[in-house]
């Protein structure tokens, strides 16, 4: 195994896995550079305005100029992107999921919902961050059961080519209503991936709405315990016009978003396993520096005991994520896979987070132990992409074959 420092610093945590093996070097070159990054520029920040419940937008520019969505001339490989994933959550919650919210969910949106002409023109604008935009899915009244509860509304207007007000390729407009909640990032994008239910057929269609057009407003979600840097919004939609060209022509039902979510529960399951990385080398640091009846805490037998536990969890984890993205890498996408990853590493991340607070004692819930913010914001990572219930109705359903979901 390669014992160089950039290595060394990357897969310390995760150096029982092997997770060295898995990567090349252009990608742990990469890999590295972004850590070093969120140490030197994005780690001193974070306290201050995790409490203030800001995003440190000075941040947002450098971490897009480092190019690490698709680096590489070819491809990137689906391995490279759960670790930049990794990165990223073991740093900051909130950070991996203002990245992911571009680089995961809308980019996810655009890849399996808009058609070849669409993504020839806008897939490259979302890799260089020139148009930014956030998937709009979970409604005030309505988010595990979104499937059948989506309320938001599309009605299409067909229009005369080349009439003043004609807008798609035959004129026509669609006119959405209703609202958003949750969405992440909104305020800072330039368009909202809305999805809303054609009044015509009753089927779910998909929506890149300005966020800048007359009859959307955005309100800031305030009062949270968690993910408090990431700026979630409240959006309603009142008589919003949108051109035929800007729906999404590949998702005509409820089963086309499916298919986005699959590829979404696999990008939190790594976010859940980098928040465990994270909480259990700030708790490995503290307990090794604090002195407890004159020793080091961390030589105490309970307190090893909790540490290995803790490794357990995070090197679980790491086999789940890994093996579900080499699967989806082969073109093997299941929701029940997705979803046991999803389910299982945030199970285990509630207990490692847990953990890591418990070690710390008293100074686990000051942001200064650097642990608090990885124990509060386990707890929304939890539950986005599908609660541990949802998840766990999903599994069983492959199980057995029938579906204990409410009708």
């Amino acid at each position: 195994m390669s014992t160089t420092a950039v290595d060394q610093r990357l897969y310390s945590v995760a150096d029982w896995y092997d997770a060295e093996a898995l990567l090349t070097h252009d990608e742990r070159t990469v890999l590295g550079r972004l850590r070093n990054f969120l140490d030197a520029e994005a780690k001193p920040l974070l306290a201050e305005y995790w409490e203030r419940g800001e995003f440190p937008e000075q941040l947002a520019q450098p971490l897009i100029d480092l190019d690490v969505m698709e680096p590489f001339d070819e491809a990137a490989r689906g391995i490279y992107h759960g670790f930049r994933i990794f990165e990223l959550a073991r740093t900051d919650a909130s950070l991996a999921t203002w990245y992911t919210a571009q680089a995961g969910l809308f980019r996810t949106a655009i890849r399996v919902g808009a058609s070849e002409e669409q993504q020839r023109e806008w897939m490259p604008r979302v890799v260089d961050f020139s148009l930014k935009g956030v998937f709009s899915l979970t409604e005030p009244e309505h988010g595990s059961d979104i499937a059948g509860g989506l309320f938001t509304t599309a009605r299409y207007e067909a229009g005369v080519a080349g009439e003043a007000g004609g807008t798609g390729a035959d004129g026509g407009t669609w006119v959405l209503d209703g609202a958003k909640r949750w969405i992440g990032g909104a305020s800072t994008a330039d368009v909202l991936c809305v999805f809303a239910r054609d009044v015509a057929d009753g089927q779910v269609k998909a929506f890149l709405v300005d966020r800048q057009a007359a009859g959307v407003r955005l309100e800031k979600i305030h009062g949270k315990t968690s993910l408090r840097m990431m700026q979630n919004a409240h959006i309603t939609l009142n008589g919003v016009r949108v051109p035929e060209a800007m729906r999404l022509h590949n998702v005509n039902s409820f089963k086309d978003v499916a298919a986005m979510l699959r590829a979404m529960r696999s990008d939190v399951a790594w976010i859940a396993t980098g928040i465990q990385a994270g909480a259990f080398e700030a708790a490995l640091a503290y307990v090794r520096e604090r002195q407890q009846f004159g020793r080091s805490l961390g030589s105490f037998q309970l307190i090893q005991e909790k540490l290995a536990r803790m490794l357990g969890n995070i090197t679980a984890s790491l086999s789940l994520v890994v093996r579900l993205t080499e699967q989806q890498g082969w073109g093997i996408y299941r929701d029940q896979d997705s979803a046991l990853a999803k389910m299982q590493t945030s199970l285990m991340m509630r207990e490692t987070v847990a953990l890591a607070r418990e070690v710390v004692g008293g100074n686990g819930i000051t942001l200064a132990a650097d642990v608090a913010r990885f124990h509060a914001d386990a707890e929304a990572v939890y539950s986005y992409e599908g609660t541990h219930e949802i998840n766990a109705l999903i599994i069983g359903r492959a199980l057995t074959g029938d579906s204990a979901f409410t009708r």
